[in-house]
């Protein structure tokens, strides 16, 4: 048996209320249709974790292979956003892609921990969209900081999902109403439980802490006036909106949006092994002409 949470603004004040059908209840008898909600992020983490490649389909699609074990990076808070929020793309950049994920909830602090306990430190789980800015993939590539930690690129809900059973589930994205990724769980090289114990090991996990656990295959850049959403079986629909930010990012000061073949190749889908080696393949490579000579 599962139960959702949602966290909304209700007569003007944050609200944590439980879905019932098509209703949000709030505990003093409050109720607003689902539809006519003003969604808040469903959690309030201290940290937000993400893995880099785990579904087997987008390792095939980047031609590369994984290693022994996953490999992170991090969200700032900053980048946190709601179900049915805007998605900004500063007004200079072009390549901001939709990663369709699952987040992984923490529920109570969680150090040093095995797989088989890990369950027992998971709240829940809500859907997430890993949206990634690679117009600063050449100087970010290592951090991911501005790529994947840019303002409004960490969308969260629409609610907290208990008792859910990551198992065989299906998540697919859907932009303008067409399905452009879809994989199920059970494709994951890493499950739920191994990411919180292996983060555990080194990093205390605290309530509210989110883990992203990687996108399918087909990661591909989305335009101001896309809508896109990300379905997940048992989780529901996570819905936002691109739209062109008011000003573009400051010229003035720091490394500047780039659209170099480590660029395309990444937002279009090509491959990683060889970069910087041999002339790159994979389905991105029909977008730009490469610099590197075959050997």
């Amino acid at each position: 048996m599962t139960t959702e949470y949602r966290k909304i603004l209700l007569d003007g004040y944050p609200i944590l209320t439980v879905r019932d059908g098509d209703m949000l209840r709030a505990k003093d008898g409050r109720s607003v249709h689902v539809d006519e909600a003003v969604h808040l992020p469903p959690v309030e983490p201290r940290k937000v974790i993400c893995v880099h490649l785990n579904y087997h389909s987008r390792v095939d699609e980047f031609m590369t292979k994984l290693g022994g074990s996953p490999t992170y990076f991090h969200k700032p808070l900053t980048a946190l956003n709601t179900h049915k929020g805007d998605i900004v793309r500063p007004s200079n950049c072009k390549y901001l892609n939709y990663e369709g994920e699952i987040a992984i909830v923490i529920g109570k602090h969680c150090k040093n921990i095995s797989q088989e306990e890990a369950g027992e430190y998971i709240a829940g789980y809500t859907v997430a969209n890993d949206y990634g800015l690679h117009d600063f993939r050449d100087t970010d590539a290592g951090s991911m900081l501005r790529v994947k930690g840019s303002d409004t690129l960490c969308p969260l809900g629409p609610g907290l999902v208990e008792g859910w059973d990551f198992k065989n589930k299906v998540i697919r994205t859907i932009v303008n109403g067409k399905v452009v990724q879809e994989d199920n769980t059970d494709n994951m090289e890493w499950d739920m439980h191994y990411l919180v114990a292996d983060i555990a090991r080194n990093i205390t996990l605290e309530p509210g802490d989110v883990l992203l656990s990687g996108t399918p295959a087909n990661s591909r850049p989305v335009q101001p006036g896309d809508v896109v959403e990300v379905e997940v079986e048992g989780l529901g629909k996570l819905t936002n909106k691109i739209v062109e930010g008011p000003y573009p990012v400051r010229t003035d000061v720091g490394a500047q949006p780039t659209e170099s073949e480590e660029v395309i190749s990444t937002a279009m889908g090509g491959d990683w092994e060889h970069r910087g080696k041999r002339a790159a393949g994979g389905q991105g490579a029909q977008f730009y002409k490469s610099r590197l000579e075959e050997k």
